[in-house]
């Protein structure tokens, strides 16, 4: 009678022990870095970037400002394809504070942000998401004008135009 107990006491604590051990399927709280998938001959680059929205709508205006900003302040990691990393095109970390009245129009609903970036690299396979509660977590493909880019942030003077910054 003790060794039956026994045994399946043993059973009950193996079974939730392998039950806690599941693997999650929503990796929603995993916040992946953008990549940059290709460059272009016009100097354009597709940049993946993960965003969180409530829908798609949301989630792909919100991905193109993503990119759009990394590639001012962050730089962009390279991609498994050979393609080098984006070093980022203002190197001065304060510059968000210094310039924040140009910024914060700059980076405004419907702002000029929207003129440097594009969705015409996405094709219909691409978009991946994940449902997190109210959240959706999407992969979202990003053509970013980077040399146009460059241009207006250094006829604005936010960058220096004689690039004094720029490693070779």
């Amino acid at each position: 009678m003790k060794t039956r107990l026994f045994s399946v006491l043993m059973a009950v604590a193996v079974m939730a022990l392998l039950a806690g051990c599941g693997s999650y399927k929503s990796q929603a709280h995993y916040d992946a870095k953008s990549k940059v998938i290709s460059a272009n001959y016009d100097g354009s680059y597709v940049i993946r970037v993960q965003v969180k929205a409530r829908n798609a709508a949301i989630a792909f205006t919100d991905a193109q400002r993503k990119a759009v900003r990394e590639v001012i302040f962050d730089g962009v990691e390279s991609g498994s394809n050979g393609v080098s990393a984006l070093l980022p095109l203002c190197f001065d970390k304060n510059a968000p504070v210094k310039h924040e009245d140009y910024f914060n129009a700059f980076f405004a609903d419907h702002g000029d942000w929207e003129k440097y970036c594009s969705l015409k690299d996405k094709r219909t396979a691409t978009t991946t998401y994940e449902r997190n509660g109210e959240q959706m977590v999407q992969m979202v493909t990003v053509s970013v004008k980077r040399n146009e880019l460059k241009a207006r942030l250094q006829a604005d003077g936010i960058i220096p135009a004689e690039n004094i910054y720029e490693l070779k």
